[in-house]
């Protein structure tokens, strides 16, 4: 925004907070519906427009619904109302009954991602029924612990250790009071998947062979961000802020452009940089310390967020006075069609064609603007 004097104006928390409204408007309007037709329920339409296997949950994708929830849990936190507490408890348990054989799969990525979200709507909003659920996904995740690698598989009987299933699921182990094997969790990431040129997280490690993928992927810096503050917290250990200072520092340096978060994608890939935007903020909040580093470390991941969140806006498309977020927050967003819809294939979801109709991408900007109005809200 600039004024008449050409100066820019920063948004304020109070706009944010609009801009988080209609982002998550739009999701309710195109994405949100009745599972089934089950009273009590609502799940999100993984494409809009929407293909009819999508319209009828044959295709529904466990884990963006669980990214689903945070945003929602998001919104309420912001700005309580019945109606956002409700929703709740409707999209969970829209998930259990879609699932089919219960609240568990066999990625572990996925489950974590359901704990983390179920455990903030219970701590944060009180939503009781979700109590079942965390105990049993709690025993999963723990249960999925390899002790003589030190970490998880990202799936059942895989070979495979990598940081989007080893980051969230030592998220979930911190925020559900296990800080010893969130610990084990960071301390595997940092040995085994950190780029010593870059600071950044590489993808995963192939054990016993060693082998190591060497991807780099904005959420893989985020979920290892977000347990390295949760540590650094909780255990007041000064290795997890050190971590958490350097892997902002390599974010600004190598994943930023402008101070935007680079990268587009849908599918998958859609949420990628949300989740990394997600623990910007938290590290912006929570990251302790008082020492010039410190602060200055809180100060670069707010930066990010907001540059993030105010290119992501002006980039935005209006469609029947909500926004439509592009893949790429620098480029305009397009006006999808319902051809060219993405699949599931291998354990991971492909992009649509036009990557702006995945619920993915739509998540992630809603994301942003929540994150957005936090950090502002915060003064930082």
């Amino acid at each position: 925004m600039t004024s008449r004097t050409g100066r820019t104006i920063e948004p304020t928390a109070a706009l944010w907070s609009q801009r988080a409204d209609l982002a998550e408007a739009a999701i309710l309007s195109r994405h949100l519906r009745k599972l089934w037709g089950c009273p009590g329920t609502q799940l999100g339409v993984v494409g809009w427009p929407a293909t009819k296997r999508e319209r009828t949950f044959a295709f529904w994708h466990y884990w963006w619904q669980a990214h689903l929830i945070d945003c929602a849990v998001d919104a309420a936190n912001r700005a309580p109302n019945p109606a956002r507490q409700r929703r709740l408890w409707s999209i969970a348990h829209a998930m259990r009954l879609r699932n089919i054989t219960g609240w568990t799969n066999n990625y572990y990525d996925d489950m974590a991602w359901l704990t983390i979200s179920l455990e903030r709507a219970e701590r944060t909003q009180g939503v009781a029924e979700v109590r079942g659920a965390l105990l049993v996904l709690q025993k999963a995740l723990v249960n999925g612990f390899e002790p003589e690698f030190g970490a998880v598989p990202w799936r059942k009987g895989s070979d495979f250790f990598n940081a989007p299933a080893n980051g969230p699921v030592g998220i979930a182990m911190a925020r559900l009071g296990n800080y010893a094997r969130a610990q084990e969790l960071a301390d595997f990431l940092d040995a085994n998947l950190r780029d010593k040129e870059t600071g950044l997280i590489f993808d995963g490690i192939h054990l016993p062979s060693g082998a190591v993928e060497t991807p780099v992927y904005s959420y893989c810096q985020g979920v290892a961000l977000g347990l390295e503050t949760e540590l650094a917290v909780h255990t007041g250990e000064p290795r997890h802020a050190e971590r958490a200072i350097r892997l902002i520092d390599a974010v600004e340096e190598h994943m930023t452009d402008r101070g935007i978060v680079v990268g587009d994608g849908g599918g998958d890939g859609g949420l990628f940089n949300g989740i990394l935007i997600r623990y910007l903020a938290l590290a912006a909040l929570m990251l302790p310390g008082d020492e010039p580093v410190h602060i200055a470390a809180r100060r670069k991941a707010a930066a990010i967020v907001r540059s993030s969140a105010t290119a992501a806006w002006e980039h935005r498309l209006d469609v029947e006075g909500e926004p439509l977020f592009g893949a790429d927050w620098r480029q305009l967003a397009r006006l999808p069609g319902v051809a060219g819809a993405g699949v599931f294939e291998g354990g991971s979801v492909s992009a649509s064609r036009s990557p702006e109709r995945d619920l993915s991408v739509q998540l992630s900007g809603w994301k942003l603007m929540e994150a957005a109005h936090t950090v502002t809200a915060a003064g930082l």
